[in-house]
């Protein structure tokens, strides 16, 4: 068969050669990402035995001094529930030092000066570190209140819509403790409101697969793998020596992660240790979110690869670092795909079943059999009494998925060109605050999105009356992901998420913890030499500066 495609090619009409060029053209470069996708599935089973249970909780006389950040901006609905949930932390009160890093232009500086004054009240040890100018953004926060307070040897992250549970830091400090080669320790973001609508459902299963199925296969098959920006702890010296938080990137949690690792600092995964989090309600703000993540993620690919590629690191290293930052790039190719999927269809109607069989076999393979089987198997890694039921979803979640292409390929673009833009935060709407004020604006990609939705509708109708069956889901799912981001961009607000209204992920009862254990203060460990180039699970090979 596949000798026989290329004559069948030249034997078509210009433009039917086109339409099945594009379309086997861009299959055959997303083949390429599914196959990596697979080799990360592998990855995950193979080393199934390197997993790192949930440590015990550290006693208190081993306790370290912790500093906790905050960074947040305009986040006036969920700020005392971020605070409230801190100060709810099973950790001595002389060893916990907390900076509320707020870059507001909103009142929410009024709402966090108050929860400030109210939890130190009450013997928190905390700051409010406010900017006006909001240089570096996030990352500019960050650093800023590291020069603040320089003593404190362990940093923790949260971002603002996080609800870490009482006992996080006693879990997730050993590592460091055990291992003075390590330098971050990353939680797995569990979702507070997952049950709320279809789109939270389906942003879920995203991140499971995220969390489970790439973040689990890199850590056990000894890749570098990344900081998510929050529901960590790093090791304040690996910081230093990766040169700190650095705003030339949208996503500076990657760009520091794999500078560390380049220093020859080995990270830990604790895929035990979940950390439940708000997902976005608006479809506008769940865009917004992504697009961030994605231009990011190529905006770090150009700024690293370079060095990557010079640094004595295993082959397998590299290449999936490579992956791993340029994952995005798929996008174009999805834009062909898109646009060129219902035309190719339409060229069956006419033709063999072995034409019928190559237009739809690869893109069922290679675009709807792996994912399905890479997202069902992170439920089930999430949760296995209960994953099942998540399963008749998962085709929804490729359609979701299919459907970001203009946002996510505009951030491609945007990226490749050396377009700059600001970190445009995602809104939340905590225990009940209308975040309408804080909305994206609507702008051209809607129209595109909608367009999507009718051309793919039609195209499903098309396929009906030619008897298509067997096209007729991708295209029906194609049509309700265009539909859910086109559509419900238009419409109002979405309902406010309730604090803990995800099934099986509760937000904690928040029992302040007692501030009445004085201690000793214990000196930051001692430095020692960290191995240099290794390809062991774990232990990261040094680039050098």
């Amino acid at each position: 068969m596949p000798g026989l495609i290329p004559l069948a090619l030249i034997a078509a009409p210009w433009w039917e050669t086109a339409v099945l060029t594009a379309y086997l053209g861009s299959v055959l470069g997303l083949s390429v990402f599914g196959l990596h996708r697979l080799s990360l599935l592998y990855l995950y089973w193979r080393h199934r035995d390197r997993a790192v249970p949930l440590p015990e909780p550290v006693a208190d006389a081993e306790c370290p001094h912790v500093l906790v950040q905050l960074p947040i901006y305009n986040e006036r609905f969920v700020v005392e529930r971020l605070l409230d949930s801190v100060a709810a932390l099973d950790w001595p009160a002389d060893r916990l030092h907390v900076q509320l890093l707020d870059d507001s232009t909103d009142d929410t500086v009024e709402v966090s000066t108050r929860a400030v004054r109210r939890h130190r009240a009450a013997g928190l040890d905390i700051e409010l570190l406010h900017r006006v100018d909001r240089s570096g953004f996030k990352a500019g926060a960050l650093q800023e209140g590291l020069q603040a307070e320089a003593t404190s040897p362990f940093v923790v992250v949260f971002d603002a819509d996080f609800v870490p549970p009482a006992d996080f830091l006693r879990r997730i400090v050993p590592p460091l403790l055990d291992d003075e080669g390590v330098g971050m320790v990353q939680a797995r973001w569990g979702h507070l409101n997952r049950d709320d609508s279809l789109l939270t459902r389906a942003q879920a299963i995203l991140l499971d697969g995220h969390f489970i199925m790439e973040s689990g296969a890199r850590f056990r098959g000894g890749r570098f793998f990344n900081f998510n920006g929050t529901a960590g702890i790093w090791r304040r010296q690996a910081i230093v020596d990766a040169g700190g938080w650095q705003g030339d990137t949208l996503t500076e949690d990657l760009d520091l992660s794999y500078r560390a690792q380049l220093e020859g600092w080995r990270f830990v995964y604790l895929q035990s240790l979940e950390v439940p989090a708000e997902l976005p309600t608006d479809p506008r703000a769940f865009k917004s979110q992504q697009h961030r993540w994605a231009k990011g993620s190529i905006q770090c690919a150009f700024k690293l690869l370079p060095r990557i590629w010079r640094a004595p690191l295993p082959l397998a290293q590299k290449l999936e670092a490579s992956f791993h930052m340029g994952n995005n790039l798929a996008y174009p190719l999805m834009v062909v795909l898109l646009l060129v999927l219902p035309l190719a269809i339409g060229l069956r109607q006419d033709s063999p079943l072995w034409i019928g069989l190559a237009v739809d076999l690869p893109v069922f393979v290679f675009a709807t059999l792996n994912l399905m089987a890479f997202y069902a198997l992170a439920e089930r890694e999430v949760d296995r009494s209960t994953w099942a039921w998540k399963l008749p979803l998962v085709p929804f979640v490729l359609g979701l998925g299919a459907s970001l292409t203009p946002n996510q390929a505009r951030a491609v673009w945007q990226a490749l060109r050396g377009h700059r833009s600001p970190f445009v935060r995602t809104p939340k709407a905590g225990d009940g605050g209308n975040t309408t004020r804080y909305r994206p604006r609507i702008g051209a990609q809607v129209l595109v999105e909608i367009a999507g939705c009718l051309y793919y509708t039609g195209a499903a109708l098309l396929a009906a009356s030619a008897g298509l069956w067997l096209s007729m889901p991708f295209l029906l799912l194609f049509a309700a992901g265009f539909g859910v981001l086109g559509f419900g961009s238009l419409l109002p607000d979405a309902r406010p998420v309730r604090a803990g209204s995800g099934a099986g992920t509760r937000a904690p009862t928040l029992q302040p913890a007692p501030r009445t254990r004085p201690m000793a203060p214990t000196p930051a460990p001692a430095r020692v030499p960290r191995p240099v180039a290794s390809s062991t699970p774990g232990t990261k090979a040094a680039g050098g500066r």
